[in-house]
């Protein structure tokens, strides 16, 4: 994949058209103030608004919220793993902050929760293109020195609703130095999980496609399924594991080193971390491990570490390690591929 491939799977991914919904819900404090706004979310004890005469996402308090109510649509997850669609509102409470939540799934059928039960409310819809939210992002460096370049560009979309998700991201990276071959490493991940009966399990399949020329590989096809569980599932921390098989098919570049194609049989074993903090920072960890069956002795290691901060509005900076490694690769090939890359990153869709 070069520059321009990489431009292009980062344009397919932010083809959303924008859209936003009508400003009529109404938040009340418990200091008497009445704001009609748009309720984006709710996270990590954070209410995000929009108000039509303020630029921008507003952060709330939500211990300082007395009172809600909304007609628009909202997906709502709770700790053991239920979702709910529908519109807010919250009973009123005596002397005290919102402790529950009122979800109006259809006229007739109405659930009450328990505000501490929530680990998250997002914006939602009925139209499939009203679903998706996501985030593009860039990086470049650029030396006199050495006439060292480098750039990094990485993209990614979600698809929620009540039972089941899919999301596909894309990251690219390119050096280029002076006497110096140039490396380049592409990745493209497409999963999908949804959601089983019992509380917080799920099954899950993965597909990811890598290319990297410091370790040789012209194509890494990976394809896996499997079972996976939330440990923890609260609003300010998602911890999941999750287990299974995998089927990978490995070319390397002949130009390199003559090397047949490879086609390997692995354990499947995978965790994600997120952390959220207070309306700034965002934490995300995926390190997928696959032991070989078919070759003993065999493992490959996948990492993504990114760190976010907010900068204004849905405008973050960023910074990723990322890396694959290979305990066994074919006699003359490097067995790792990592490295750092920072930059600027938008979301966009309905993350808050």
């Amino acid at each position: 994949m070069n520059f321009r491939m990489a431009l292009l799977c980062a344009a397919v991914l932010v083809a959303n058209p924008l859209w936003a919904r009508e400003k009529t819900d109404v938040i009340i404090m418990k200091n008497g103030d009445r704001i009609t706004c748009e309720i984006k979310g709710l996270l990590s004890d954070t209410l995000y608004i929009s108000v039509a005469y303020i630029l921008g996402t507003l952060s709330v308090d939500w211990a300082r919220v007395d009172h809600l109510e909304s007609h628009q649509l909202f997906l709502v997850k709770t700790q053991d793993g239920t979702v709910y669609t529908g519109a807010l509102s919250t009973p009123a409470t005596v002397g005290g902050r919102p402790l529950e939540i009122e979800v109006l799934e259809t006229p007739e059928e109405k659930v009450t929760l328990e505000r501490t039960q929530v680990v998250n409310v997002t914006e939602t819809a009925t139209n499939f293109w009203q679903r998706l939210n996501g985030q593009i992002g860039a990086g470049f460096t650029y030396s006199k020195g050495n006439q060292s370049t480098q750039y990094n560009l990485n993209s990614s979309v979600n698809y929620p609703a009540e039972r089941w998700s899919a999301g596909a991201s894309y990251t690219s990276n390119l050096a280029s130095n002076q006497g110096a071959n140039n490396s380049t490493r592409n990745e493209v991940t497409i999963s999908a999980q949804r959601l089983l009966r019992w509380n917080n399990w799920y099954y899950t399949g993965v597909a990811d496609f890598l290319q990297s020329s410091v370790q040789g590989i012209q194509l890494a096809s990976t394809f896996g399924g499997g079972i996976g569980r939330y440990l923890k599932n609260t609003g300010g921390t998602t911890f999941e594991v999750y287990g299974g098989f995998a089927w990978q098919r490995i070319n390397y570049h002949e130009a390199v080193l003559a090397s047949p194609t490879q086609q390997v049989t692995s354990a499947l074993v995978g965790t994600s971390l997120k952390l959220f903090r207070f309306d700034k920072t965002t934490l995300t960890l995926n390190a997928t491990v696959l032991p070989a069956v078919s070759e003993p002795g065999r493992v490959h290691l996948n990492l993504n570490t990114s760190y976010y901060v907010k900068l204004w509005g849905k405008l973050k900076w960023n910074f990723t390690l990322y890396g694959n490694w290979d305990n066994q690769p074919p006699p003359g090939f490097v067995g790792s591929d990592y490295g750092a890359t920072s930059g600027l990153s938008v979301d966009f869709g309905n993350n808050p």
